[in-house]
């Protein structure tokens, strides 16, 4: 799960789900079947040119018009997308599927509770997801920002399985507190996902099915978002480590109310056992969403680095070392969420770009150019 900007980009996109939906109201939709579309999802896909300085896009497809949709994640064939949206009849984030194209638009998830950090299965027949909805059908209560901008770490996200169309959802983790951000990988062997299992927020990994869960991170504070480089030998992640007697404070207290504050997250790798930890970046901004270029040799990550206010995200890449720090993106508001296809070339974003309403979130597609 992620939440929106450091107050207020941070607050308005990475949460998603808190944003109210801007796309008109749909008839209700059920698992499985094809979601009703809007006026603009009837149309083809749009076709947009980047900022001139995205010099490795080619021409975007925009995929989605409307509402509050992210972390979209290609199937191992690379035919499909699947994420999380906010659109009528729904107040918080369900998970669709789609193909690469926009088209076949399809409910995933139940509609019950709030769902996020969805993933397909090597064998493209199955999904998984996290989900609250055993803790009840309505959306949990958002955080409350008396505290700052906090996001909520609910205790009631368990991890899902579930056949492509919805069908047949089996639970993966039954331990107290929050378990999402679950990643499956490019071997098709392990799942890696975070966890409090343990009373922190750390890193795990365990089989498919949800059996031999191994604890790779214990360090404090929070260890989350990670997904494994293309031959599966290495994990990155964002994180955050408080030092100062006030830092730690800060964090443990929040922790205890199921609350972290994400004002600052580094990017790091380690291997897929957890060895030989590596902070890549030093930025102190706020890093998430890292993934691997297709070389493995580079990681593409969203951040506020560069701007005063915290309230601009783009997307950034960097070499394994931490050298070569290269902007990849241009336009206002929030890019994030990236990830290459398995064949290396066709490449998916979320984006504030061309939206048709303030602070709509949209998936993106394009050809990369290296």
């Amino acid at each position: 799960m992620i939440s929106r900007t450091l107050k207020t980009t941070l607050a308005l996109v990475l949460s998603v789900g808190l944003l109210s939906a801007g796309c008109k109201p749909q008839a209700p939709v059920t698992a499985g079947t094809a979601a009703a579309p809007t006026h603009a999802e009837r149309q083809e896909a749009r076709l947009l040119d980047p900022d001139p300085r995205e010099i490795h896009f080619s021409k975007l497809h925009m995929l989605t018009d409307g509402g509050e949709n992210a972390e979209a994640y290609f199937s191992f064939d690379g035919k499909r997308l699947i994420f999380q949206s906010t659109r009528p009849p729904f107040h918080c984030d369900q998970i669709f599927s789609m193909g690469i194209d926009g088209s076949d638009l399809k409910l995933v998830s139940a509609g019950k509770g709030r769902t996020t950090c969805a993933y397909y299965y090597p064998d493209g027949r199955h999904v998984l997801y996290s989900s609250t909805h055993l803790a009840g059908d309505a959306c949990p209560p958002p955080p409350d920002h008396s505290q700052g901008y906090v996001w909520a770490l609910y205790p009631s996200y368990d991890i899902f399985r579930a056949d492509a169309d919805g069908k047949n959802l089996v639970r993966l983790t039954d331990t107290p507190g929050y378990d999402a951000e679950a990643t499956i990988s490019p071997r098709g062997d392990r799942m890696v996902f975070t966890s409090m299992r343990d009373g922190d927020l750390d890193i795990y990994t365990m089989n498919l099915d949800g059996t031999d869960v191994r604890r790779l991170t214990d360090a404090l504070g929070y260890d989350g978002g990670p997904f494994f480089s293309p031959d599966g030998s290495k994990i990155v992640y964002r994180a955050y480590h408080p030092t100062s007697k006030e830092e730690i404070d800060d964090y443990t207290s929040l922790l205890r109310r199921n609350l972290i504050r994400p004002t600052t997250l580094e990017i790091w790798v380690m291997n897929a056992d957890g060895s030989d930890k590596r902070q890549i970046t030093h930025l102190n901004a706020a890093s998430f969403a890292p993934f691997f270029h297709p070389s493995g040799k580079k990681i593409i990550f969203s951040s506020n680095h560069g701007d005063p206010r915290g309230r601009e995200f783009d997307l950034w890449m960097v070499n394994l070392d931490g050298t070569g720090l290269e902007r990849i993106t241009y336009s206002k508001g929030f890019d994030g969420f990236p990830m290459w296809a398995p064949d290396g070339k066709t490449f998916v974003f979320c984006s504030n770009r061309h939206d048709s309403a303030p602070h709509e979130t949209n998936v993106f597609v394009t050809t990369w150019k290296d």
